[in-house]
């Protein structure tokens, strides 16, 4: 049984010599893992503490670290025994444990001894009987029947009354009788002796019991070896061995064995021997004088006959012929020339160019045949340089068009000799292919588009160039011609605008491009070259607008009724573009109650009869026609022709239909009003500021729209005629615009009055400033005549 010791130890952190304290506890060999050594109480109201084992002399594994748990508050820390404990107090029974209490700063070692009690009742199954392998015993067959072949120890085993049995079985005919075992541990033969037995192996189970529960299980295993012989022999009659020059005094060279009883060994051949030795007991054939070749005549091969023979009679004996060959020790690798070899060669060199020729000898055997072998430490490998009877030439092309492929290439010529051992010599190489401009540069020629309004360096297209050799793009480019209108980029081949574009005048340019490579020889001054052609089409943009002939015409025109009519037709063209052709027409102002229609070019006046009553008195219409050109090219500008239709009712009277026409002469200037529309995509920013601006101008407009109506509000609360005097009377003033206008109202006019106008030609047409009115005028004369339609306010 264990004797605990309840030590009930508290700790504080105010008393500074408690490591000093000896513990000491007494515990028996026969605890198991788990058991609890010795229990610990700490105070540490303030910190987390903490308990450690720092060593175990002599080492074991026997205990586990200490653990420590707080409980009540006080730490109670507990020391166990670990799962591989196996205590024995016959093979160590004192520990000594450093223990090392730590509270915040204050830190607290002190040592705990334990001393391994006997345990008289305990009895403890160790050693290789227990193990798998068990114990093994080895006996001869002509051992005695019945003879003491092996006592089992076990601690304690003679102090008890225990039983021993064998529990495996030994049946027939492999045992020749059973294994006996008593009390004591003793293993017995077998009765019928072991004669006859020999190379049997027997496995013996053995149960041993003491107590009413105690007992454990192990394994004898027998070995019968075959009885010695009385004649001696050796394993082999002829032995011939290989032994370098360099081995020392005393190495040894072989040992020689035979069978027999108590056999000793000796060299009877030469006599005296001054090279070699044989152990007497051992039969180890060592040597006993440097074996230097050079020095020693006749030590490359030596013959030795061996002996073996019985110490006692008989006095049997073997011999033994012992060849002992000596080779010689290389102290000197081969010596090459050259030692090193660094060479550049073109890429353009041809399979077979000799690089150089390697002359290799061996200092220790100036004779002797060398091995070369070459070995590549970068790719390509073996495909490009190749060793051939010490020469090292070139074995396939040298291609360095292909990026890192064989600008620099290290090997190395490995040679070897006949030698023990194996010496090397290894000459290094390094060559440097060099590149070689073949190849001239290519570029493909290529179509640019661009517009004739486009800006000076616009970018129009890129050339690209190519090159075979490496690198690929060391290519710059050129212009052949040095045009002033284009620029191509000297590294991009970027072509650029400089000038500027006119496709009247010139809708294509050919450019032709050189291309010239660089830095693509071992030369740097040598070039190649190639060209291509750029053709550049200018595209037409529309920059002039349409003009028609003539730009105004005024014509009479008698109506029938239930008929449409041709009034005229509206011809327009580009005088600066002849070859634009498509234009487009349409009615944009006084076809009240559409009276008329176009249909492409020509005016017509459709059937009065399906449309609203037609009045009885004649109607003047001044149509605006707007024509616009149709083209793909943007912007699109447009001009706007009027033509004056008088129409004069049917009349019974009528006999004939017909038609007066005024045109105005082409010799005069007309007043052309033109459209232009264009695309234009502002930034974000752009249209942020203009709206915050336009809305502030809105409010600035409807602020005066305002206060112009409440001052024309006003003025209309006065008498109507001295109102409108006055305001006659201020247009007069200000601006003098409406002197010498004949106004015609907008009334039926009668056929007189309109053939009295119309001859009075008018050659130009314009917008009043004050009254907002259309009117026409007459460049010589002066005349001026509002436009019907409109009124004056």
């Amino acid at each position: 049984m264990v004797l605990f010791r309840s030590l009930a130890l508290l700790l504080a952190l105010a008393v500074s010599d408690l490591h000093c304290l000896p513990w000491f506890i007494n515990i028996s060999e026969s605890e198991g893992p788990g058991a609890t050594l010795q229990s610990f109480s700490f105070n540490c109201s303030s910190y987390t503490p903490t308990l450690k084992l720092l060593s175990v002399q002599p080492h074991s594994t026997f205990f586990n670290p200490p653990s420590l748990a707080r409980w009540q508050g006080i730490y109670v820390g507990k020391l166990t025994l670990s799962s591989s404990a196996r205590l024995d107090a016959l093979a160590v029974n004192h520990y000594e444990l450093q223990l090392q209490f730590t509270c915040g700063s204050q830190v607290i070692e002190g040592p705990l001894t334990i001393d391994v009690q006997r345990d008289t009742g305990h009895v403890q199954c160790a050693g290789r009987f227990v193990s798998p392998a068990g114990e093994i015993i080895q006996v001869p067959e002509t051992v005695t029947p019945g003879a003491r072949l092996y006592t089992l120890l076990l601690p304690g085993l003679e102090l008890q009354g225990a039983q021993i049995n064998i529990t495996s079985a030994q049946d027939p005919p492999y045992f020749p009788g059973p294994f006996s075992i008593n009390g004591h541990g003793w293993l017995q033969a077998p009765l019928q002796g072991l004669k006859g037995q020999a190379q049997k192996i027997f496995q013996l189970q053995v149960l041993v019991t003491f107590g009413s529960s105690q007992s454990c299980r192990g394994m004898l295993i027998v070995k019968v070896l075959p009885a010695p012989s009385s004649q001696v022999s050796f394993l082999e009659q002829n032995q011939s061995i290989t032994i370098p020059e360099d081995l020392v005094p005393g190495s040894k060279v072989v040992q020689v064995q035979a069978q027999g009883l108590d056999v000793r060994y000796e060299i009877i051949s030469p006599v005296p021997c001054p090279l070699f030795s044989v152990g007497h007991v051992d039969g180890v054939v060592r040597t006993t004088a440097p074996l230097d070749l050079a020095g020693a005549t006749g030590s490359a091969v030596t013959m030795l006959k061996v002996k073996a023979f019985e110490r006692l009679p008989p006095w049997a004996s073997d011999e033994l012929d012992l060849i002992v060959n000596v080779t010689p020790i290389n102290h000197w690798p081969p010596r090459c020339l050259p030692a090193l070899l660094v060479t550049q060669i073109p890429e353009t060199a041809p399979v077979g160019t000799v690089l150089s020729t390697f002359t290799c000898t061996d200092p220790d055997s100036p004779g002797s045949t060398l091995d070369y072998q070459l070995w590549f430490h970068s790719p390509p490998g073996s495909a490009s340089l190749c060793l051939s009877n010490r020469v090292l030439e070139v074995n396939d092309t040298l291609d360095c068009d292909t990026p890192g492929a064989c600008f620099q290439q290290t090997a190395s010529i490995l040679v070897f000799d006949g030698g023990q051992p194996l010496m090397t010599t290894e000459v290094p190489i390094l060559v440097m292919v060099t590149p070689v401009n073949e190849f001239s540069p290519t570029c493909v020629s290529r179509t640019f588009r661009v517009r004739e309004d486009a800006g000076p360096s616009t970018l129009l297209g890129s050339v690209v160039g190519t090159d075979m050799d490496h690198p690929h793009n060391s290519i710059e480019y050129h212009t052949w011609d040095g045009s002033a209108t284009f620029a191509v980029d000297r590294l991009l081949g970027e072509v650029h605008l400089l000038g500027p574009l006119d496709y009247e005048r010139q809708t294509s340019y050919r450019l032709t491009v050189l291309v010239t490579d660089h830095s693509q020889d071992q030369d740097p001054t040598s070039h190649r070259s190639g060209s291509c052609t750029i053709t550049i089409e200018v595209e037409d943009v529309n920059d002039h607008a349409p003009a028609c002939e003539p730009p105004f015409q005024e014509l009479t025109i008698h109506t029938v009724p239930g008929r449409s009519m041709v009034v005229t037709t509206v011809s327009c063209r580009v005088p600066e573009e002849p070859q634009r052709r498509a234009f487009s027409y349409s009615i944009v102002g006084g076809n009240s109650q559409s009276r008329f229609s176009l249909q492409g070019t020509i005016l017509m006046l459709n059937d009065l009869t399906g449309g609203s009553p037609w009045p009885e008195q004649p109607r003047t219409y001044e149509l605006l026609v707007r024509v616009v050109d149709a083209g793909p090219s943007i912007p699109h500008f447009s001009t706007t022709a009027t033509v004056i239709v008088h129409l004069v009712p049917w009349r019974a009277s009528t006999v004939a239909t017909s038609t007066h026409r005024a045109t105005v002469p082409s010799v005069m200037t007309p007043l052309l009003v033109t459209n232009i529309e264009a695309f234009w995509q502002p930034e974000p920013r752009f249209v942020v500021v203009l709206t915050v601006t336009s809305a502030l101008l809105l409010s600035a407009l409807g602020w005066l729209l305002v206060r112009f109506l409440r001052g024309l509000a006003q003025v209309l609360q006065a008498p109507s005629k001295p109102a409108q005097a006055l305001l006659l009377n201020s247009m007069q003033g200000t601006e003098g615009s409406i002197e010498g206008f004949t106004d015609v109202p907008r009334m039926e006019t009668p056929q007189t009055h309109s053939s009295t106008m119309s001859l009075q030609h008018f050659d130009g047409r314009a917008q009043d400033s004050c009254t907002g009115r259309d009117y026409l005028f007459n460049t010589r004369t002066g005349a001026r005549r509002w436009l019907p339609g409109q009124e004056t306010t």
